[in-house]
């Protein structure tokens, strides 16, 4: 017997809707996302007079039940790191862009923080890597054609950063 949804001549089985496919996360990806959320949540502070709290943003972060699925390790490195060094980065961002630093939304200013942070200080991520989680992170995000702008100014940073490897399109092995 032949149901509806089985019989794609049925006007039927037409109408039905799939659901979209759900993003598979891995650790890493989950730990990246996580530290786009609380540098996003700093940068929102900031931008309004306050002064955060790294610390507690964390625990909030890791009060979500899926936090305990990301690498925590990598979470901690990402999120410490750019927040311990975010004028620094942002003194390496500058240049690149093409309006003040505070013009840009949160998700992108984050999102480049974070790209920023792996492209200048964690040398072991592969600059291709690098760049690629940092747009991922604004499509997912981010407005419209964010990830457009954060891949145009990383990849003038890696240009500028990673310049042994950007010239002989390298890629190191993780």
């Amino acid at each position: 017997m032949s149901t509806s949804s089985q019989n794609p001549l049925n006007p039927q089985a037409a109408k039905e809707v799939k659901p979209a496919p759900k993003r598979s996360l891995t650790p890493r990806r989950r730990a990246r996302e996580y530290a786009l959320q609380g540098v996003y949540q700093s940068l929102v502070m900031r931008r309004a007079g306050s002064i955060p709290n790294g610390a507690s943003i964390a625990k909030q972060l890791a009060e979500d039940p899926a936090f305990r699925r990301c690498q925590l390790d990598l979470f901690q490195g990402i999120f410490d790191g750019v927040l311990a060094r975010t004028d620094e980065l942002e003194a390496i961002i500058t240049p690149a862009l093409d309006r003040p630093i505070n013009e840009l939304s949160p998700v992108e200013h984050a999102a480049l923080l974070i790209g920023a942070y792996e492209l200048a200080i964690d040398l072991s991520v592969p600059y291709k890597v690098a760049i690629n989680e940092a747009v991922e992170l604004a499509k997912t995000f981010g407005g419209t054609d964010g990830h457009k702008y954060v891949n145009g100014v990383l990849d003038l940073l890696a240009q500028k950063l990673r310049t042994a490897e950007t010239q002989a399109g390298y890629t190191p092995p993780n």
